[in-house]
């Protein structure tokens, strides 16, 4: 396989501040910078892991991220799914979250990985996975399966 992850998932955003401690507060994002666009607005560059990072667009007069419809109406992109780093990472992330207000506390067992969706401050859907310790060889399990460990 040439990939591994992704690089970087391009946001619009009505509030960078907002996001930015969002993101900091909850995975531990960092700034790497910022690049101003003239009157046209800024771009953040907001590392999420090693390897991947957010590039933070907040445009003057440009509305879209305040456009939010159901899934898979949203637009190219319909939302992101970060690999946490273990376990441990997973449920101190899922902790978070919820503090936040922007998760349930439902895991979904898909099988082969652990879930928790959230949403943003700007209403954008995000995903959580983490390798499942209780996975069984070729099982797979449909969206909305409760995992047994988070019951």
């Amino acid at each position: 396989m040439l990939t591994n992850g992704f690089n970087h998932v391009a946001v619009l955003t009505n509030d960078t501040q907002r996001f930015v401690t969002f993101y900091r507060d909850v995975f531990e994002a960092e700034v790497l910078g910022e690049q101003r666009m003239g009157d046209e607005g800024v771009l953040t560059f907001v590392q999420i892991g090693e390897d991947a990072e957010i590039n933070l667009f907040e445009l003057a007069g440009n509305s879209e991220a305040t456009r939010q419809t159901p899934m898979f109406g949203r637009g190219r992109l319909d939302h992101l799914a970060l690999r946490a780093a273990s376990l441990e990472s997973f449920e101190e992330i899922r902790r978070r979250l919820i503090a936040e207000g922007a998760s349930d506390e439902f895991v979904t067992d898909f099988g082969p990985v652990l879930s928790v969706f959230f949403r943003d401050p700007d209403g954008l859907e995000g995903e959580v996975c983490v390798v499942n310790p209780d996975a069984r060889p070729g099982v797979t399990n449909p969206p909305g399966t409760p995992a047994a460990r988070y019951q």
